[in-house]
Formats: C-alpha cells, structure tokens, sequence
C-alpha cells in the first residue's frame, strides 16, 4: 500500500536527511483539527506511509516535530515545531510534502 502523502526532510545545516523526525498527519476542520496518523523519517529522512491510501478532498496539516530533533542533537532551534498546511483535491493520487530545515529557518515546496 502507498499512502496519499509521503514527505522527507534534509537538514540543511548538515546537508543530510534529517532522521528520526516524528512526523504527524491531521485533518484541519473549520473549529478543530483530527491527529490521522504518526511516524517517523527513515534514514533517508523520508515517510513513504503517512496515513491512508486515500484522503477526501480537504485542508490538511503535516507537522514536524523539530525541536525533539534538534534538542536530541545538542542543537537550540526556533522552532519547536513546524506545521504546514494544503488542501487535498479530488483525482489526485499522491502528495509529497517535503520539509528543508535548520534550526532558524525552514522551507517547502509541492514534491513529486
């Protein structure tokens, strides 16, 4: 099975895959948002399963658990976590959501 999002994530102090990074999929809803699934990055920095196989056209939010990260390697960061949102439309079939971090700064873009 492959799920409707995957991500990754480069450190980009060191320039390598960020690895161990929790990783949280939620449903955002007008008034509250829905925790989906969990996991944390690979070796490679990536989560090639992070939640369903398949997802109802909506806003949701991928958050990335960087200050466990960065505290686990000695590190201050900014940002104790960072979450970022998109919309899921219909007859799409996959979502990269890629995150390039360091600890002051942090950058995405739509992934393939």
């Amino acid at each position: 099975m492959t799920s409707h999002i995957t991500t990754h994530v480069l450190d980009a102090v060191s320039g390598l895959p960020a690895a161990g990074v929790a990783v949280s999929l939620w449903s955002v809803g007008p008034d509250a948002a829905e925790r989906i699934a969990d996991a944390t990055t690979d070796a490679d920095g990536r989560v090639k399963n992070l939640g369903p196989e398949a997802l109802a056209p909506g806003t949701y939010r991928v958050t990335f658990a960087t200050g466990e990260y960065f505290a686990a390697q000695g590190t201050p960061t900014f940002y104790p976590s960072i979450s970022i949102d998109f919309t899921v439309e219909a007859g799409r079939d996959h979502y990269h959501v890629p995150c390039l971090l360091s600890p002051f700064a942090y950058s995405t873009y739509r992934g393939s």
